[in-house]
């Protein structure tokens, strides 16, 4: 969609109609566990999910025999899908990165991308900086989390940084796109999730959340310079925006409702890193997206969410 202005005020869900709303139905905060336990806490998290194995129950009808669809009666479904499809495509059996002629001090990504010995030493130390700008924006989206009207809160606040190979990989698709001359530091600095969070809103309450957190974010002194809604698409399910800092930190916050979240972090994102890889078949590749497009299509649009307009800062 093209780029064109927000809404003015007047036309935005006014924040006081979720007064009331947030107390008991917000999670309690929680403690945050370290970003180097993200492979683990998912790890952990699919392994219980996967425990509800599918029961061979028909498509769209759930194991009760009721009417009742809905995403979670398929979850189950879904994951038996996943799990044929690495029956056929198996990790083992993928191709992988070649790294026997690299010199010491390089990097080399599973899906290729590589690094010589000294834009690895550059990008190591870019990575540094932007992981020092993070606590103090993290510190004031959990305020917002406390204090947004409407009753959202953090998922997957553990996952905030990406991780270093995907920092370093972000370098390397910087290098072979603006030009082997960019500096890493430049390259992270226009990376729009490098810092990432994600709201979740009841589908009642969604629209104006969004609104709110909103409000509240710019309140704090942040600039939001792009919001794309992706509640219409076929693959993927929610609204992306995108922010910076005063100081020109670049980050990113994600809206979503439980089943959207739910798909994209626990259904849907080891699919999402194999069409990401470069080394995956197009064959493959195809499946992989009519099999996100299979999980999509079960999750629920919060009411009015696809009236919230697309938006892009001119310059960014």
């Amino acid at each position: 969609m093209g780029a064109r202005d927000l809404p003015s005020e007047a036309e935005e869900p006014a924040p006081a109609e979720c007064a009331g709303e947030s107390g008991a139905d917000r999670p309690k905060a929680r403690d945050v566990p370290d970003p180097d336990e993200r492979g683990r806490a998912y790890e952990a998290i699919r392994a219980h999910v996967s425990a509800e194995t599918w029961d061979g129950s028909e498509p769209g009808r759930p194991a009760d025999g009721t009417d009742r669809r809905s995403y979670w009666d398929e979850v189950p479904r879904f994951l038996g899908l996943w799990a044929d499809h690495e029956k056929r495509w198996p990790e083992g059996q993928r191709p992988t990165a070649d790294r026997s002629a690299d010199p010491s001090g390089s990097y080399r990504s599973d899906g290729g991308l590589y690094l010589s010995p000294e834009r690895h030493a550059e990008a190591v130390a870019a990575i540094g900086r932007v992981r020092e700008a993070e606590p103090t924006i993290s510190a004031d989206v959990r305020r917002v989390e406390q204090q947004n009207r409407c009753g959202g809160w953090l998922e997957g606040f553990e996952f905030r940084l990406k991780g270093d190979d995907r920092f370093k990989e972000k370098v390397a698709e910087g290098l072979a796109t603006i030009g082997p001359d960019a500096r890493s530091e430049e390259i992270l600095e226009q990376v729009p999730d490098a810092i990432r969070y994600t709201f979740c809103l009841r589908s009642e309450t969604y629209t104006r959340g969004y609104y709110d957190i909103k409000e509240q974010l710019e309140t704090l002194g942040y600039e939001m310079y792009e919001s794309k809604n992706s509640w219409q698409a076929a693959e993927y399910k929610g609204i992306n925006t995108r922010w910076v800092t005063p100081e020109g930190q670049r980050f990113e916050v994600q809206f979503h409702t439980s089943e959207s979240f739910h798909a994209k972090q626990y259904v849907t994102h080891d699919a999402y890193e194999r069409i990401r890889n470069t080394l995956t078949s197009g064959e493959e590749r195809g499946e992989l997206e009519e099999f996100q497009k299979a999980v999509s299509s079960w999750i629920k649009v919060p009411e009015a969410a696809v009236g919230i307009p697309d938006f892009k800062k001119e310059g960014f």
